[in-house]
C-alpha cells in the first residue's frame, strides 16, 4: 500500500505547482457559493432566494469547468475553449444584470445588500476566470476597467443613484481587479516554474555535450598528429619497399613504435575520462545541490584513500547526486565519508524521494553499474528508504592493510618494469642490429 502523501511526494516541483494552481481555481466555485449564494438564500424571499441560489451554483460550476479547460490551454494540452468562454461570459453578464435589478428594484434592506453582493461577486469571479484566456496583461487591465464601467452604467440605467453607481463601479473594479490579477499571476508563476525546469534540463544536456566535446578534443589532440605521421611514414615505407630499399623496414619499425605510443596515450585518455576524482565529485555535488535549492552538507576526508577506491566512490557520489536531482524533490541532503574498522563508508541521505522512484530501484542501470564498480574494489552498495521518510545510499569498500598495500605497490612496480623490458625486447630492430647481436 502507498503511504499517505506519497502521491504528492511523487510529483516533480512543476507538477506540484500546477496541482496547487488548479486546486486554487477549483476553490473559486466554493468561494462563490459560500460567500454569495448561501447569504442570498437566507436573506431574499423564499422563491426568489432559491432561484438566485441555483443560478449562482450553476454559474460557479460552469466557471470551474471553464477555468480548468482554460488552464489546459495555457499548458498547451488543449485547444482554446472559445465557445465555452463565450457561454460563460454571457451567463456571467445575464446573472449580473439580474442581480443588479433585484438589488435596485427588488426588496430593500438586507435583501438588496444580498443581491448587490451577488452582483459584485459574480462579476469579480467571472472576470478573473475569463482573464485566464488572455495572455497580454494590458488587455486584462482593459477588460477589468470595461467590466467596472459597464457595471456602473447598468446601475444608472436601472435607476440607481449616481453615488450608488459610483460605489458599484469602485467595488467591481477592486474585486474584479483582484481576481484577475490573481489569475494572471498564477499562470505566469506556473509558466515560470516550467521554464526553469526546462532550463535545468537544458543545462544538464549542455554539460553532457560539453563533456563529450572535451573528450573528443582530447582524442583529437592525441591521435591527430600521430595518425598523420603514421600515414606519411607508411607511404614512405611503401615507396622504399617498391625500390627494394632496406630503409623501408626502419620506417615500418617507426610506424609500429608510434602506433604503440598512440595506443598507450588513448588508454590514458580513456582512463582519465572514466575515473572519477572523489574530492572533486564531493565538491561538485555540494555545489550542484546547493544551486538547486537543496541544503547539502558534506563531511569526511579523502586524503588517505587509494586511487581505485576514490574513483569507485566518486562514481557513487555522482550517481546518487543525479538521482537526488532527477527523481525526488529533496530539501536537504547529507553526504558523509568515514573510514573505520578497515573499511570506508560513503553515505548519501536525502529526503523527498518517492518510494517507487528510480532512486530506490535495485534493478536500475545506474545502481547496477555502481555495484560493478564497487565489486571491482571489494565493495558493496545498499540503497533504500530509511527512517523519517529519508532515502539512503550506502557504499562500503574494504581498505587494504599497510603491508598488503606495500606488497601490491612493489609487485605492480616490478610487473611494470618487467612488462616495459619485455615490450622493449619485442620491438623489432633493424637488420643491422640483429646481425650484430
Amino acid at each position: 500500500m502507498r503511504r499517505p502523501g506519497s502521491w504528492w511526494r511523487g510529483k516533480s516541483t512543476p507538477a506540484k505547482v500546477e496541482t496547487y494552481t488548479r486546486s486554487s481555481f477549483l476553490i473559486y466555485p466554493l468561494v462563490e457559493i459560500g460567500s454569495f449564494g448561501i447569504p442570498a438564500l437566507r436573506q431574499l424571499p423564499s422563491p426568489l432566494s432559491w432561484v438566485l441560489f441555483l443560478l449562482v451554483v450553476g454559474h460557479a460550476a460552469l466557471g470551474g469547468v471553464t477555468g480548468s479547460r482554460t488552464l489546459d490551454w495555457t499548458r498547451d494540452t488543449r485547444a482554446r475553449p472559445k465557445r465555452l468562454l463565450w457561454v460563460f461570459a454571457a451567463v456571467t453578464a445575464a446573472l449580473a444584470v439580474l442581480s443588479i435589478v433585484l438589488s435596485i428594484r427588488g426588496p430593500k434592506g438586507e435583501e438588496a445588500q444580498a443581491a448587490g453582493a451577488v452582483f459584485v461577486g459574480v462579476l469579480a469571479i467571472g472576470t478573473g476566470t475569463l482573464a485566464l484566456a488572455v495572455r497580454e496583461h494590458r488587455r486584462i487591465a482593459y477588460g477589468v476597467l470595461g467590466v467596472a464601467l459597464g457595471s456602473g452604467t447598468v446601475a444608472l440605467l436601472v435607476g440607481a443613484p449616481a453615488l450608488a453607481a459610483a460605489v458599484t463601479f469602485g467595488g467591481v473594479l477592486l474585486a474584479a481587479g483582484f481576481f484577475s490579477f490573481a489569475s494572471a499571476f498564477s499562470v505566469w508563476l506556473l509558466d515560470a516554474v516550467y521554464e526553469l525546469d526546462e532550463a535545468r534540463e537544458t543545462r544538464a544536456r549542455l554539460a553532457v555535450a560539453e563533456e563529450r566535446l572535451r573528450f573528443g578534443r582530447d582524442l583529437h589532440d592525441v591521435m591527430g598528429r600521430n595518425l598523420a605521421v603514421i600515414a606519411l611514414k607508411s607511404e614512405l615505407a611503401v615507396q622504399l619497399a617498391r625500390r627494394e630499399r632496406p630503409e623501408a623496414l626502419e620506417q615500418m619499425i617507426e610506424v609500429q613504435r608510434i602506433a604503440q605510443e598512440s595506443q598507450k596515450e588513448v588508454r590514458e585518455v580513456v582512463r582519465g575520462y572514466r575515473e572519477a576524482d572523489l574530492a572533486a565529485e564531493l565538491a561538485g555535488a555540494q555545489g550542484v545541490l546547493t544551486a538547486a535549492g537543496i541544503d547539502c552538507t558534506v563531511t569526511g576526508s579523502v586524503a588517505v584513500l587509494p586511487t581505485a577506491v576514490q574513483s569507485a566512490l566518486g562514481w557513487a557520489v555522482r550517481e546518487a547526486t543525479t538521482n537526488v536531482l532527477r527523481h525526488g524533490d529533496a530539501e536537504r541532503c547529507a553526504v558523509s565519508l568515514r573510514a573505520a574498522d578497515g573499511q570506508v563508508v560513503l553515505t548519501v541521505e536525502n529526503d523527498g524521494a518517492p518510494p517507487n522512484s528510480p532512486t530506490g530501484s535495485r534493478t536500475g542501470s545506474g545502481l547496477a553499474g555502481l555495484r560493478e564498480r564497487l565489486s571491482a574494489v571489494d565493495g558493496t552498495l545498499e540503497a533504500g528508504p530509511s527512517e523519517g521518510g529519508m532515502f539512503r545510499v550506502v557504499a562500503k569498500v574494504s581498505l587494504p592493510s599497510a603491508s598488503s598495500s606495500a606488497s601490491q605497490s612493489s609487485s605492480s612496480a616490478a610487473s611494470a618494469s618487467s612488462s616495459s623490458s619485455s615490450s622493449s625486447s619485442t620491438v623489432p630492430r633493424p637488420v643491422g642490429e640483429r646481425a650484430a647481436s
